[in-house]
């Protein structure tokens, strides 16, 4: 017997199947049957089944001879099914990497309940994902298996048949089965929640809901939408033959309601000219099935009434009122924005008519992010060299928090910080400040650029369409032209940023300042963050921090970091960092080894704390280097990163350390302990002879005295890399290394 068994219907879904019957195949977890149902559909889908099922013999096809509806094709999987579990999954939708893992340990660790209630996202055909209202609602504290009662809320959870796995025993014993026509989860998934004796969740992303624009039933209009009153008519049939269950009819009278209400309010279900009438139909539901205790929340009381009145007309004053409101409101907030904005560059051509102050510097990083990266670094320095000089930083407010209390916080757009602009002597930042900033005669740009370019930037995108966007090539060159001074860690950037970045500036082959914290820091300041971070001592912290890719529009989740450390074993644990354009993190929920740092305000501090980095082709490994700590470049779409970035170097032939093309590659250099081998090494001792020759500690000082105190002459000379003594990594150096066999199954 399987684990699970997982339940596809399909019709008319042959654009979206494979992808769906992947996601489940191709999960780490192989102890399953797929059923694959074909409800006679007139498209490829059973041509695809059938594929599927000739190369993988834990597929299993089902071809109906007519069109049934998903309710009944799901019965028709449900009765083939033998697996421990059964899942549910629709054809265009599909599981989450590693979900069986997750799923699994989960029904384990609580004892194999009834029903276990997972989370899902909502994703778009923009590549826009939206995360489940239920989210809330699935927090895993309190007793692990527990009944409805003590968790009603989880009616409220989006009453679908793929966001559960059932134990197949129960479903047997209470003879559940599908009901035919429109919203045949309705039917089902009430039932089952008010009859399981036990019921867990799980808080992580599961599936991958699928909104499409145009074919679900969700968004295809016609008159098979009165079918929910049907299905109702079961929910309340089954109460009627379950007296024990009579306690929950006042819950289920006001998540009738709330469905109705959401059925005739959507724009594209109903027919039209048929509102009024389904809204009558409502009404004698409502009296049909009232009963005591039902009384909504206040915030729902007028709405609920209005559907148990059925009072069409009014319902649709009530909904254009609040449009109406909802359209002032935003025309209001726009004229607001627009006054306000123009009152700003006002206030700021008046500011740029008066004296500079010499003695200001006002920094950025990011577009606003925070405190960070070069120009963090050299505004600490000027504190410490140049009290003097009154600095101030710009961040949005959510960011605040990450400013030193002696630095002067500024927010985005608002007069203090078009002031700043306006009169400030020195302008640091790693990207461009505002488009429309214009610089004053005697002010001082200082560009610190954020990274060594391994991929190609500027003026070289040009020939790369999927990398280059809608970049505006005039205004590109034109913020080059503000720029006074551009720094470089390196020969090799400094051939690259005067090639692609051309414009009158000089370069300051200086280091880079984010860099002179791997000098300064010591074995204590490593302690302190690892101990900050949960590493245990005896842990060997791999870093884990891949870089963009311009030709996705959501987050890549290259690596199933799970499986690699069940491969590496207690030992081992990994720190995962999104780069700074995903609004996503790499893992779905932290655990004990598997840590999401991407919201941690310094990533020099994750690189002190860690013990290896795993990247791709971030230029974070420039930085890292510095550290002289073992790096391995996991590059396993080189082909595709090639054709649509670019590189200035092929890594396989100049990398700073073991390279790996593929997962298994990746957990085989770590078991077998070739990431921190002498070879490594002697690639590592190369990479840094080329790329950080300035990076010594001393960067942001020789900054400091060139740009702000004038002191060109006598500049600190730069350590010889020979001589440097970078901060000492955490973990022992001969830790022994883990012994594994690389897992084909994870029954």
């Amino acid at each position: 017997m399987s684990r699970f068994s997982v339940i596809v219907p399909a019709y008319m879904v042959q654009a979206y199947l494979h992808e769906c019957l992947e996601s489940v195949l191709e999960q780490p977890f192989t102890d399953l049957e797929l059923i694959a149902v074909d409800d006679c559909s007139p498209d490829g889908s059973g041509t695809i089944i059938d594929e599927f099922a000739a190369r993988d013999p834990r597929v299993h096809a089902i071809h109906l001879t007519e069109n049934t509806g998903l309710g009944r094709a799901r019965n028709a999987g449900l009765a083939r099914a033998t697996g421990e579990y059964v899942i549910f999954l629709d054809g265009d939708d599909c599981l989450a990497p590693d979900a069986l893992h997750a799923i699994s340990d989960r029904l384990k660790n609580t004892d194999s309940p009834d029903v276990l209630v997972y989370d899902y996202v909502r994703s778009h055909c923009t590549g826009r994902t939206a995360p489940s209202p239920a989210t809330a609602r699935l927090g895993e504290e309190g007793p692990a298996a527990f009944t409805l009662d003590d968790r009603p809320g989880l009616l409220r959870v989006l009453h679908v048949v793929w966001n559960k796995a059932y134990r197949r025993e129960f479903l047997e014993r209470a003879d559940f089965t599908f009901a035919p026509g429109y919203y045949e989860d309705v039917s089902w998934t009430y039932p089952v929640l008010v009859t399981a004796e036990s019921i867990a969740v799980l808080d992580r992303v599961c599936v991958r809901y699928r909104q499409r624009r145009q074919g679900a039933i969700t968004c295809s209009p016609g008159p098979r939408h009165f079918e929910i009153f049907d299905q109702y008519d079961r929910v309340f049939a089954y109460l009627d033959a379950h007296p024990e269950l009579e306690r929950w009819r006042p819950f289920l009278f006001r998540r009738m309601i709330d469905h109705f209400s959401t059925v005739f309010t959507a724009r594209d279900r109903l027919p039209r000219g048929s509102r009024a009438a389904f809204l009558r139909r409502a009404r004698a539901y409502c009296r049909r099935y009232s009963c005591p205790g039902a009384t909504p929340p206040a915030r729902t009381r007028i709405r609920h009434a209005l559907v148990q009145l059925g009072a069409h007309r009014s319902y649709l004053a009530l909904c254009f009122a609040r449009a109406l409101q909802r359209h002032v409101l935003r025309a209001a907030l726009a004229a607001h924005h627009a006054v306000r904005g123009a009152a700003l560059q006002i206030h700021y051509r008046i500011q740029r008519l008066l004296p500079l102050r010499e003695n200001d510097a006002v920094f950025c990083a990011y577009w606003g992010r925070g405190y960070g990266c070069n120009p963090a670094a050299i505004e600490a320095k000027v504190r410490e060299l140049a009290p003097g000089i009154r600095t101030s930083w710009i961040a949005g407010p959510a960011h605040h928090h990450t400013v030193p209390a002696a630095t002067r916080r500024l927010t985005p757009g608002s007069a203090a910080y078009w002031t700043a602009l306006a009169r400030s002597k020195y302008l640091v930042n790693n990207v461009n400040f505002d488009r429309r900033l214009v610089k004053a005669r005697g002010q001082v740009f200082v560009q610190t650029q954020h990274g060594t370019p391994l991929k190609h930037m500027g003026l070289d995108l040009l020939d790369r369409p999927a990398a280059v966007g809608d970049t505006d090539v005039r205004r590109m060159l034109a913020n080059c032209d503000k720029w006074d001074y551009v720094l470089s860690a390196n020969r090799h950037s400094t051939l690259v940023w005067e090639r692609v970045y051309p414009a009158g500036y000089t370069t300051l082959e200086y280091g880079y300042p984010r860099n002179d914290i791997y000098r300064h820091a010591t074995g204590k300041d490593v302690a302190s963050l690892r101990e900050a971070l949960g590493i245990p001592g005896d842990t060997i912290a791999i870093l884990y921090a891949p870089t963009h890719r311009d030709y996705r529009r959501t987050q890549r989740r290259a690596i199933d970091l799970e499986r690699m450390l069940r491969s590496l074993g207690p030992n081992y644990m990994v720190l995962t960092r999104a780069h700074h354009f995903s609004d996503t993190p790499l893992v779905g929920k932290d655990s004990s080894r598997l840590v999401d740092v991407s919201d941690h305000p310094c990533v020099e501090s994750l690189c002190l704390a860690s013990d290896a980095l795993v990247t791709d082709y971030s230029s974070l490994m420039f930085d890292y280097a510095n550290l002289d700590r073992p790096i391995v470049v996991y590059a396993d779409d080189r082909e595709v990163y090639e054709a649509t970035r670019g590189t200035y170097f092929d890594l396989r032939n100049f990398p700073p350390g073991a390279v790996a093309t593929g997962e298994d590659e990746l957990i085989d250099l770590f078991a077998s302990g070739e990431w921190r081998s002498p070879r490594s090494a002697e690639q590592r001792a190369s990479f840094r002879e080329r790329f950080c020759p300035y990076d010594d500690g001393g960067a942001a000082e020789r900054v400091v005295r060139h740009v702000l105190l004038g002191q060109t002459p006598g500049l600190p000379p730069v350590v010889p890399l020979e001589e440097r003594q970078p901060a000492a990594a955490s973990v022992p150096r001969q830790t022994p290394e883990a012994t594994v066999t690389l897992p084909t199954s994870a029954a």
